[in-house]
């Protein structure tokens, strides 16, 4: 059994500021151990149930958080980017499920620690109509793979988001945001050993994955209309309102590396 653990950083416990997760301020390097540890109770938890390869990919930033050396030595990792599927690079027909470890609510979604989708400039992100956030999109792209999400940790607001989209799977609140910059915390500790046996758990779970039909409609609100003007660059980009562009695709693979395009478009703005 293969499992593909992807893992953000704005869920792990601890992690309330933007502070916590920027390479260049000094509370980095604590916070990118506390990933890494959070990533081996996923992938111990994994091992527990029966998973017999495993792979890890850094999702955070520019994707190069996770300590190699402090990893479990069951796992690979993929690390660096850009990546054609970025937070989901590893995803293939081959992969029997997805854990989304250490995620963080859509944006403006209230009480979500660090909550956004994919960047600051935008506001919104819909499938065929239906709101999602970066686990969302996460897992329309897993289901277009037949890949359920099994198991979703992060602050109690993505394990919400999660449990409303993808039913009954495994999930951990490691924190309860207070504000959009302030939580209680779980001890790492803990944190940890409920990450494990969740994970343990989520390989026995018979979930179907989440699959988005086409024709699938992209659209994507952004905070300022100079960004859609970038993101309505894009060939097949259509411009709803001044702040909105829609783009209509037959499969989701395509979809996901289109919305990628228009949010690096979008941050070309200046």
């Amino acid at each position: 059994m293969k499992i593909l653990i992807s893992v953000d950083m704005e869920g792990i416990s601890g992690v309330v500021t933007s502070d916590h997760i920027s390479s260049d301020h000094k509370e980095y390097e604590r916070f990118r151990k506390l990933m890494t540890a959070e990533a081996n109770a996923a992938i111990e938890g994994a091992l527990a149930g029966g998973a017999t390869q495993i792979v890890v990919n850094d999702s955070h930033g520019g994707m190069a958080n996770i300590l190699i050396e402090e990893l479990n030595p069951a796992a690979e990792l993929i690390s660096g980017s850009p990546k054609p599927f970025g937070m989901m690079e590893g995803l293939g027909p081959d992969v029997d499920g997805v854990f989304l470890v250490g995620y963080h609510a859509a944006s403006g979604t209230g009480a979500a620690v660090l909550e956004h989708t994919w960047s600051g400039r935008l506001v919104e992100v819909r499938l065929n109509g239906r709101p999602v956030g970066e686990m969302g999109l996460n897992a329309a792209l897993a289901g277009a793979y037949g890949v359920p999400v099994l198991l979703v940790t992060g602050d109690r607001a993505v394990t919400e988001e999660a449990r409303a989209l993808l039913g009954h799977i495994e999930t951990v609140a490691v924190k309860e945001g207070v504000t959009r910059s302030a939580a209680r915390c779980l001890p790492p500790e803990v944190a940890r050993e409920r990450i494990r046996q969740a994970a343990e758990r989520a390989l026995k779970l018979g979930v179907p994955p989440f699959v988005v039909s086409p024709p699938i409609t992209l659209r994507i609100v952004f905070q300022r209309a100079l960004h859609a003007d970038m993101a309505g660059l894009l060939p097949g980009s259509v411009r709803a309102d001044g702040r909105t562009v829609e783009w209509t695709g037959e499969d989701m693979p395509t979809v996901y590396k289109v919305f990628r395009a228009m949010t690096s478009l979008a941050a070309a703005d200046s």
